[in-house]
């Protein structure tokens, strides 16, 4: 029997989760060894809006690619769920509406809307009673006790490391099922973060490159006592400057051929999203030939 997201971080071994945006970047973590994808919210504005992380995406937006990331692979997906998109009644309809798209744990974080990327400066938050009652409200609105609600607080940049310790104290009395202390600004409050925590509840780490926690290993993550840690929009970074430099190279040399090196063919792209086996599989459902 395949074990669920609970199961599996409750294991020794750290879980990473790549972050992705769409189901082919999903269906290429899971070929790639991933164990458990993360949905990033981040990720949502920049690649389908070109935008940034500045609470621009709507709840129907990404459940619609919860939809299609479900219906092409078997990971555990965890989705940014930013802060409910409203209040804990919106926080309930959003719990519902995910879990029924595919989710299998919701992170709800507890900044004003409209929110704001973790690692972006001029974040504010809504009052700890508040976001308290968010987190029992998505708990309550749960289908399933496997569904995870992550509570996420953005208080160290606002108002300073201690009350976002306090307001994770909350936060874990709440009801939620793992803890998230968003953008610690060492591997000294990374550390307190664990010393605190570790044993309690599963803890979440978040390394954004260029952001403005330090960037540690899992391993190094792992031995502190995290359980989780996710990388969510290193593969929009990445396929960006990729994409700057096919574009440059097409316009400038116009073909693709000094390129071929760094991207599929039309059968490799075909070979990586399945084409061959589900023709395979519509073949079977043809009526037979007269």
């Amino acid at each position: 029997m395949t074990r669920t997201l609970k199961q599996r971080l409750a294991d020794d071994r750290i879980l990473l989760a790549p972050g992705v945006y769409d189901a082919l970047s999903a269906l290429i973590a899971e070929q790639a060894g991933a164990e458990a994808v993360y949905l990033s919210g981040a990720s949502l504005a920049y690649t389908r809006f070109g935008r940034p992380d500045i609470g621009l995406v709507s709840m129907s937006e990404v459940a619609d690619t919860i939809a299609a990331v479900r219906d092409r692979i078997e990971l555990p997906i965890v989705v940014d769920a930013d802060n409910g998109f409203g209040n804990a009644l919106n926080v309930q309809r959003t719990v519902r509406v995910f879990e029924r798209m595919g989710a299998n744990a919701l992170q709800l974080e507890d900044q004003t809307m409209p929110k704001r990327c973790g690692h972006l400066d001029g974040k504010s938050l809504i009052t700890l009673s508040e976001m308290v009652g968010k987190i029992r409200a998505a708990c309550d609105a749960r289908a399933s006790d496997d569904t995870l609600i992550i509570g996420r607080t953005d208080a160290i940049a606002v108002e300073g490391f201690g009350p976002a310790i306090e307001r994770a104290e909350a936060y874990v009395e709440a009801g939620a099922d793992m803890l998230f202390i968003e953008a610690p600004q060492s591997v000294e409050e990374l550390d307190t973060i664990c010393e605190r925590f570790r044993g309690r509840v599963p803890l979440m780490a978040n390394m954004v490159e260029g952001g403005k926690t330090p960037i540690v290993d899992a391993g190094d993550l792992q031995a502190r006592g995290f359980s989780f840690v996710i990388f969510p929009g290193g593969i929009v970074r990445a396929v960006a400057a990729t994409a700057r430099d096919y574009y440059a190279n097409l316009l400038a040399n116009g073909s693709n051929e000094a390129f071929r090196d760094r991207m599929f063919d039309f059968a490799g792209l075909n070979e990586v999203i399945g084409t061959p086996e589900l023709l395979e599989i519509g073949k079977s459902y043809d009526g037979d030939e007269a």
